[in-house]
């Protein structure tokens, strides 16, 4: 016993300034590992095989440059109009809020205006005017396909968009959500992807609070 005190005794502690660099090292590392996980989920997404006709296209909003779509967002309606012109779905859901306070139309507004120069009868489109995120995009046309009995979709996005996009759709036990997913030869990629990063991270927080019921 007195051969083993001293031993004990003298044993060296770890400095905090370690221990707060293996911590900050690990955080890296696991973000890295995470970065590279949703990365790879993001590029897998694919349009699905859409073999049978849906009730409705949901277009999920982006940003309008004044009265008229965006670059990006006249990509995700000209992906829209080419499944409904080949009869994969007859009615159009346009989904999104006012992207800025002083804008004259909403983006749903200024989508149902762009579809209708493209030939789509009015009467097939149907407006989703509040949303402000993919969440309420979602969420918000699931409430109006239940008003109207419509019970398949296809969510209609840039590709980059879709493994997010479905994910939500699942959680909102959406049945079985199809995609319409389009490449973006408009948009700066190496800005969209990592942002989209983020928004999927925040996603998987934001959807751990509402299965907690936190939000």
């Amino acid at each position: 016993m007195s051969e083993r005190g001293p031993v004990l005794l003298t044993r060296k502690r770890r400095s905090p300034l370690k221990t707060a660099f293996f911590c900050i090292a690990a955080l890296v590392i696991l973000g890295l590992l995470w970065t590279g996980f949703v990365w790879w989920k993001m590029d897998s997404a694919q349009s699905s095989s859409l073999s049978g006709a849906s009730d409705v296209g949901i277009v999920l909003g982006a940003a309008m440059w004044g009265d008229s779509p965006s670059p990006g967002l006249k990509e995700r309606l000209d992906e829209a109009l080419e499944l409904y012109q080949e009869k994969k779905f007859s009615n159009i859901i346009v989904s999104g809020g006012l992207d800025k306070p002083g804008n004259k139309y909403t983006e749903a507004e200024g989508m149902r205006n762009y579809l209708v120069d493209q030939g789509v009868p009015e009467a097939a489109i149907i407006l989703e005017n509040k949303a402000r995120s993919t969440y309420e995009n979602l969420l918000f046309s699931q409430e109006i396909m239940k008003e109207r009995g419509y019970s398949s979709a296809v969510i209609v996005t840039h590709q980059y968009h879709g493994m997010r996009s479905k994910d939500i759709a699942k959680y909102l036990k959406y049945e079985q959500p199809q995609l319409g997913l389009t490449e973006s030869r408009t948009l700066q990629m190496k800005y969209h992807k990592p942002r989209e990063v983020l928004a999927y991270t925040k996603w998987k927080i934001d959807e751990l609070l509402l299965w907690l019921g936190w939000k």
